[in-house]
């Protein structure tokens, strides 16, 4: 077996449920101590609002795609779609649907595919750079191209900006790839202009390549002020060829459609170019069905605004309860809450889940210690995922839980 598989570190969900092995939520005290409340789930990201009845229907309209094989480009009439709402999402000239979009099943795989397309082996000290805390694609795509991860903290005191100038030259010299996420996971910030400029700048220099992870861009709270996306900046700095620079986007949040496992990826089209060569060996063309589903959801807004306003009611709802014992405010963008504990996160965590059944994740699981800290340490990741009447509730457990310690 391939010897780096034994590098790959617990996914945080594993962690998590380690750390509640043993542990049950305790009951009310009602019905003679038999009753305890339900579990309400905020740990694990994975929309709930209801898929579109019309996505719904494209897809068993489109049954008879089963029949044939998929290209790995895709078909035209989606390219069009996503190349037409990249345009209109990101006020950019319409991408070339032949070379600058790049239909995949999901950003996950293809942020993870992306690096073993991307790193060269070949030249010494292949470097990986990702944010931290982070998604945990980013360092096993790293480890398992042959490269390795070097972390960026994302620190409160910084309010969560990306510090480039925290890693000396002679990391970037090494660097190959960057993975940045805006939206970010799991502080919701998004990267401004100048943070980009500064992010190009240092990949003209180096020569390194941009993985921009934009999975959570369509969650924001002001319909007038979307986040600012990695294709809007570099076309603002006037860089219309994207040079070194390709964006990751996905239906799964935007639409509610996790399990349709559909988004794409846009930018330097001398970067497709190599990235569809790797993917047509990889085997990783998009079901015909789910091509045709994700037409029609690129081409509706109307059903992402109302998504937009389930999460903004929640958001207005839930921070207010949340903040009053713990230190969080409204993110930029996205659909966590980052919230900083009185005590450690695994202990604040573990005993949530028992004395409220209600479960978050530590934020310690989602980053590495990095100079000499870890910046996920003291901080627990809230998903609002569920309904607002579950988003209540929880949060009013989490009030009954810290006005107990």
């Amino acid at each position: 077996m391939n010897p780096e598989l034994n590098l790959l570190q617990p996914y945080p969900f594993e962690r998590l449920r380690a750390l509640f092995d043993g542990v049950s939520p305790a009951s009310t005290g009602e019905s003679n101590g038999k009753l305890r409340p339900r579990e309400i789930k905020l740990s694990i990201g994975e929309p709930q609002h209801k898929t579109p009845a019309f996505i719904k229907t494209a897809v068993t309209e489109n049954l008879a795609g089963l029949a044939s094989y998929p290209s790995t480009l895709g078909v035209i009439g989606l390219r069009e779609a996503i190349a037409a709402w990249v345009a209109r999402r990101y006020s950019v000239p319409l991408p070339e649907t032949a070379t600058q979009i790049l239909p995949v099943n999901g950003s996950r795989e293809a942020l993870f595919s992306f690096a073993q397309a991307v790193v060269d082996r070949s030249r010494p000290n292949p470097l990986v750079v990702c944010p931290n805390p982070f998604y945990q694609i980013y360092e096993g795509a790293a480890l398992l191209a042959g490269a390795t991860p070097t972390y960026l903290n994302t620190l409160a005191d910084n309010d969560f900006e990306l510090d480039f100038t925290s890693l000396p030259d002679s990391t970037w010299a090494d660097t190959q790839l960057i993975y940045v996420c805006s939206p970010g996971n799991p502080t919701g910030k998004v990267m401004s202009l100048s943070t980009w400029q500064k992010l190009f700048e240092l990949s003209d220099r180096f020569g390194f390549v941009i993985a921009s992870d934009e999975c959570y861009s369509e969650i924001y709270f002001e319909e007038d002020q979307p986040p600012l996306g990695a294709l809007s900046a570099a076309a603002q700095l006037g860089r219309h060829d994207y040079k070194n620079l390709l964006m990751f986007s996905s239906l799964s949040k935007r639409s509610n459609v996790p399990g349709m496992r559909s988004g794409f990826v846009a930018g330097d089209a001398a970067l497709l170019e190599k990235f569809l060569l790797y993917r047509t060996y990889h085997g990783s063309a998009m079901n015909p069905v789910v091509q045709a589903a994700s037409i029609v959801a690129w081409n509706d807004e109307a059903h992402v605004i109302e998504n937009r306003r389930l999460y903004a009611e929640k958001f207005a709802a839930v921070t207010p309860l949340v903040s009053s014992h713990l230190a969080c405010k409204l993110p930029d963008a996205g659909f966590y809450l980052w919230a900083r504990t009185p005590m450690a996160d695994t202990d604040f965590a573990r005993d949530l889940y028992h004395q409220q059944n209600v479960v978050v994740l530590p934020g310690s699981y989602l980053a590495r210690e990095h100079d000499g800290i870890n910046p996920g340490a003291g901080f627990v990741r809230i998903a609002l995922v569920p309904s607002l009447e579950d988003c209540l509730d929880a949060a009013r457990r989490i009030q009954t839980f810290c006005s107990s310690l």
